[in-house]
């Protein structure tokens, strides 16, 4: 059984919606940082916290920016590569879940996309007595700047084959991480892992980097 509610996460006088599951006997949970011009509905992100689910870890997906900023961004791109905004939205995020009884024993991960891989790196930075995990899909963790050698947590690197930029990003980013730290390439996969079975790949990878760093 899993229980899921829409919420509301209070941010310096804004609100950010979403969507919380829990799944029965759950004993962890992650935090999704969504990429570039994406949202709590993700499609992608969606499918990864239904495999994580199976395996009792609990899922927060939230707006990392409100609509207004979203419409902006759509035309400016100034928000998606803002990436200390962006962690400060996680961080509360982070912090609303401590305060919540459902929620404030939880283990957590933080699991990033695309910019969001960078914002969920420096969230964890400044959370490293918190945040026990993280994993990135298809990441630009460079972005992430000097928090990479402030980074605590185990990170696992997901990218895939197809997507060789991002591969040295990663590469690169990886150098500068003093954490423990795995890159994994998922062959045949692009940026956006649309390739059959291989975003399955990607989410069975995280979901075994989750169970074991979060001690579930």
């Amino acid at each position: 059984m899993i229980t899921k509610d829409e919420v509301e996460i209070n941010v310096n006088n804004i609100r950010l919606n979403g969507i919380l599951q829990i799944p029965e006997g759950a004993q962890g949970i992650v935090l999704f940082a969504h990429g570039s011009g994406s949202s709590r509905f993700s499609v992608r992100n969606q499918h990864v916290a239904n495999i994580l689910h199976t395996t009792k870890i609990a899922t927060l997906l939230f707006d990392l920016l409100t609509p207004d900023e979203e419409a902006i961004d759509e035309i400016t791109r100034q928000h998606r590569f803002n990436i200390e905004l962006l962690a400060s939205r996680l961080i509360a995020a982070t912090d609303w879940l401590a305060s919540q009884s459902t929620t404030q024993y939880l283990s957590v991960g933080y699991f990033g996309a695309s910019t969001g891989a960078a914002a969920a790196l420096q969230a964890a930075a400044q959370k490293q007595d918190i945040v026990k995990a993280v994993v990135s899909r298809g990441g630009r963790p460079d972005l992430a700047g000097a928090a990479l050698a402030q980074v605590k947590a185990p990170t696992l690197l997901i990218v895939g084959g197809n997507d060789e930029p991002v591969i040295e990003m990663n590469e690169d980013a990886m150098r500068k991480m003093q954490c423990i730290k795995k890159l994994e390439i998922v062959l045949g996969a692009t940026h956006l892992f649309e390739e059959p079975g291989t975003l399955d790949e990607a989410a069975n990878l995280a979901k075994e980097w989750f169970t074991f760093y979060l001690r579930i």
